[in-house]
This record gives C-alpha cells, sequence and structure tokens, in this order.
C-alpha cells in the first residue's frame, strides 16, 4: 500500500529546511511551530518531495501536536514512513500502517564467531531455520515442515493475552522472554482485555476476517519485502558506557546473535485495511475535509465508536506481532541447537517501530504514532521502572544492510528532543520498480561473496540491496551527533533469511 517515493511525480512547494546544527534542522509550516528534523546534511538531502510534503501535511492534521523527522525518513502511507507524530485528542492508523507492531528482536547466543565460520555449518543453520520458520507473503505452519501449529483456540487467546505465561508456555516460549519485551501485551481501549475479547467475537462476524484460522497459521514466519532474520556476531564498542550497556543487556562479544525483522503478517494487515476502508467509507459519508485531500490521513477523534475500535484492533495485531517475534526466536533457538547440540540463548530484546503507544508528552497524555521510528526511552526515564534497564536504558536494534552491519544503540537525554524517538534503520533512498531498474545483480551477489555472507536466496532480491538503502553510517552519525543515542555494539551478518528461492552453493 505504500507509495514509491523514488517514482512520485509531486513537488513539494514550502519552505525549505533551516539547519540549527550539524545534525538538525527546522521544516517551518504556515500555521504550526516547525517539524523538528534529525539528520546531517547529507541525509537531509535524501528528504524527497513527497517525504516533505507528507511531513507538513501530517503536522496540519487536526489534533497533531508534534511531528519529528528521523534520518531515515521516506514517503509512506499518508505520513512519512520515519516520523512520529504525537496527538492528545485524535488518532491516525496512516502513522500505524498496515504492518501493525513491525518490529525488531534480537536473540543473543552463547556461540564464539568460529562456531559459523565452517560455510557448511551456516547452510546447516539456513536449511534448519527455514524448515521451521516460512518466509513470504501468505505463507504459513504449513509450508514448513517443523513449524509450531496454532488451532483457532490459541490463536483467539494470543491475540486477546499477548505473550502471557500460558501462551508461552503452549508454544514453548521461555516465559522469561516477557520480561525482555517493550510491551509483551496490549489491552484495549479501556484497558482492559475484555475489550479485545468483545471486539475479536464482533470481528470474527465479519466476511474479511472469515480467514482467522487461516491467519494463526502464519505466526512463527517472516513475511516478504524487507522482512528478514539475520545470523551476526556481536562487536561491542570499546567504551565503559558501551560495556555497561552491554552487559545489562546480555550482548556478549564476539558471539553469535540473530536479529529479526516482521510484524503482525497478514493478520495486522487484515485489521488495519478494514480500518482504513471503513473510517474512509465514513468521512465519503458525512463529507468530512480529509488532512490535505489525502484519503490516507484519516483519522478518528479519541472517545468515538470509531476510535475506540481502531485501538481495540491495532492492539490483536500489537499481540500478534509479539508473540510472532517471541516464537520466531524459540524456532530460530531450537534451530541452532538441532545443528550445533548444547547451543544455549537468551533474548535481548524485542522493540517496535509502527505503533500508536499513551505516553506522557508535555506533562498529558498524548498518543505517540511511531511509523518507522522506534522507541528511545534513556537511563532513568519513568517508563522503564521496574525494567531490566532502569539504570541503562533499553536497548534500541537498528537493523542497516548485510554489507555494512546493524547497530545496538541506548538512547541519550537528548532523546526527550525527539519525542524519545530514533530512527528504524537506514531508511531506503530507491523505491522498489527504481532498484530493480537501476541495480545490478551480479554486484549484489559478488558483495554478498566477498563479504562471506550467505543466504537463503539463489540470488539476493535485487530490490532489497544495500545500494537501495541510506548509508548506514551516516544515518547512524546523525543520530549521535544529535545527541539522540549512542551506539554500544555493531553486528556483522553471516547469513540472511529472506522471502526467495532456495539457494546453491
Amino acid at each position: 500500500m505504500n507509495r514509491s517515493h523514488a517514482e512520485s511525480r509531486t513537488s513539494y512547494t514550502g519552505p525549505g529546511m533551516i539547519a540549527t546544527g550539524e545534525a538538525t534542522a527546522l521544516l517551518p509550516t504556515e500555521t504550526t511551530p516547525p517539524i523538528r528534523v534529525f539528520g546531517t546534511e547529507s541525509i537531509r538531502d535524501t528528504f524527497d518531495d513527497l517525504c516533505l510534503q507528507q511531513a507538513v501535511n501530517s503536522r496540519l492534521a487536526p489534533g497533531v501536536t508534534d511531528l519529528v523527522l528521523n534520518p531515515d525518513a521516506h514517503c509512506g502511507y499518508g505520513a512519512p514512513v520515519g516520523c512520529v507524530m504525537v496527538s492528545p485528542t485524535h488518532i491516525y492508523p496512516g502513522p500505524v500502517g498496515v504492518d501493525i507492531k513491525c518490529s525488531m528482536s534480537l536473540l543473543q547466543l552463547d556461540l564464539p564467531t568460529e562456531a559459523v565460520d565452517d560455510r557448511k555449518v551456516r547452510r546447516a543453520l539456513i536449511s534448519a531455520i527455514c524448515q521451521r520458520t516460512p518466509t513470504g507473503a501468505g505463507k504459513g505452519q504449513r509450508s514448513v515442515t517443523k513449524a509450531r501449529h496454532v488451532n483457532r483456540s490459541l490463536g483467539k487467546q494470543l491475540v486477546v493475552e499477548g505473550a502471557s505465561a500460558d501462551v508461552c508456555r503452549a508454544l514453548g516460549i521461555p516465559t522469561g522472554w516477557a520480561m525482555r519485551c517493550e510491551d509483551s501485551f496490549h489491552l484495549g481501549h479501556d484497558d482492559t482485555a475484555g475489550a479485545l475479547e468483545s471486539r475479536l467475537e464482533t470481528l470474527l462476524q465479519r466476511r474479511d476476517m472469515s480467514n482467522f484460522s487461516d491467519k494463526m497459521q502464519q505466526l512463527g514466519s517472516y513475511g516478504g519485502g524487507n522482512h528478514f532474520g539475520e545470523c551476526e556476531v556481536v562487536e561491542l564498542a570499546d567504551d565503559d558506557q558501551a560495556r555497561r550497556c552491554g552487559d545489562a543487556f546480555g550482548l556478549q562479544d564476539g558471539k553469535v546473535a540473530f536479529l529479526s525483522h516482521c510484524g503482525s503478517r497478514g493478520f495486522g494487515h487484515n485489521l488495519a485495511s478494514g480500518q482504513f476502508s471503513t473510517l474512509q467509507s465514513k468521512f465519503d459519508r458525512w463529507g468530512i475535509p480529509l488532512p490535505a485531500g489525502d484519503r490516507q490521513l484519516v483519522y478518528a477523534p479519541l472517545g468515538t465508536d470509531e476510535a475506540n475500535d481502531y485501538l481495540d484492533d491495532m492492539a490483536l495485531g500489537a499481540n500478534f506481532a509479539t508473540v510472532n517475534h517471541l516464537l520466531i526466536n524459540a524456532l530460530v533457538l531450537e534451530a541452532f541447537q538441532e545443528v550445533i547440540p548444547g547451543t544455549k540463548g537468551n533474548l535481548v530484546y524485542f522493540i517496535s517501530h509502527n505503533i500508536a503507544r499513551k505516553e506522557i508528552v508535555d506533562n498529558r497524555p498524548a498518543w505517540v504514532h511511531r511509523k518507522g521510528a522506534t522507541r528511545a526511552m534513556p537511563a532513568g526515564h519513568h517508563s522503564l521502572a521496574e525494567t531490566p534497564f532502569a539504570k541503562t536504558g533499553h536497548p534500541i536494534l537498528l537493523p542497516g544492510n548485510p554489507r555494512d552491519g546493524s547497530a545496538v544503540m541506548v538512547a541519550q537525554p537528548g532523546a526527550a528532543a525527539s519525542c524519545y524517538s530514533v530512527n528504524h534503520g537506514a531508511g531506503r533512498v530507491l523505491g522498489r520498480r527504481h532498484a530493480k531498474r537501476v541495480l545490478d545483480q551480479a554486484t549484489i551477489d559478488s558483495e554478498f561473496e566477498s563479504n562471506d555472507i550467505l543466504s537463503n536466496c539463489r540470488q539476493y532480491p535485487i530490490d532489497e540491496a544495500p545500494a537501495a538503502y541510506k548509508d548506514f553510517n551516516e544515518v547512524l552519525r546523525s543520530v549521535k551527533s544529535a545527541g539522540l543515542a549512542s551506539e554500544v555494539a555493531r553486528l556483522k551478518a553471516r547469513f540472511v533469511i529472506k522471502d526467495a528461492s532456495k539457494a546453491d552453493d
């Protein structure tokens, strides 16, 4: 549903950005305080016209009090991917998107890097993982031989309860992993699970949710596009803060880890698509003006039935996404244990970048919409009280690309300026169709070969090549220079699981 920003013909005619520092700027609007922008000059040059226009449109939308653009920003559904949008009075589905609670998770294993040096071992691990975790649109537990199977009853329980102890036990997920989630469960609009039970029963009567049981079969799977699983080697930064945070996070320098990116799969897509259709039809029927005339910026005032329904649907999708990640990590650990007996592992963290969440902003409650943006709470933040990260800040998991690596960061007090948020990765610089036209498959494959990175793909997807994304090191420099977060560790890829055909070695 996202539009390809590289191929858009929209021309931004508003005022330009005003630099306020090495990696900070303001984007003025005509009637509101300016949009806060984070990114070095070279990164800001990657924000195309449609991205800037979407940012201004979103800032001027009803009830919006703050809008932030992160360094990975590019055009999205109504609002830019890589933005933070705050409203104390309205909820917006667009700045959450169709993949509700798309997220990152990181599993730390006790294996030294030498354990995955041998290409045959890595091929065996790829095979063992792919036997358990299907990839691609529509793929589910029936697509692989060693999946955990989820019946309708358990499916109903997990979308209402999230990663409860009962759900984790039923799926063979260590119950302690729930403590390593930014949110292990979500409640309904009235802060009860009962609201979700009631909403689910209503949804199950609808034609567009008649495939509920099939969607539950996708639990424990990756989607297509930019979703992935990646075997990493952890390289801790050489400073006292990084070592202190590494200890708190459970990171082990020089050891193997596994990074995952996925969300709520077809279930979340069904929920979000239904919400867009419902709200858009009501705007049409009631003659309500759309923000900037954009149907992707439909909204609902808090307290209305429409807002309550959306918040409930978002929570149901978010609970699925949470359990999906935890199950994937349990299956990945099982695969490593099959190939390398005795392997142990523990979840480092699970963190979302497509969610709206009620937080305190300027001393009052507001809904913070993070679209392709990651929460970044520093040490001492009230929301981290009674968590393992109260004294350090929580892990921030930022995927880059297999060639240049990914990063684990931790927020600094300066993150208050970005509504306690940072980017969710590198961010696209080429649209998918554009990438397929201008990038060279042989060059991409040779990069993987020269860096000794294996994949389950016969040919790595050209629209997911490193060159389709922004310069990851410059993105990280933007975050650090702006005082939002500091680096704890780099993650160096050894193999990648993507949605593609089998590879031959």
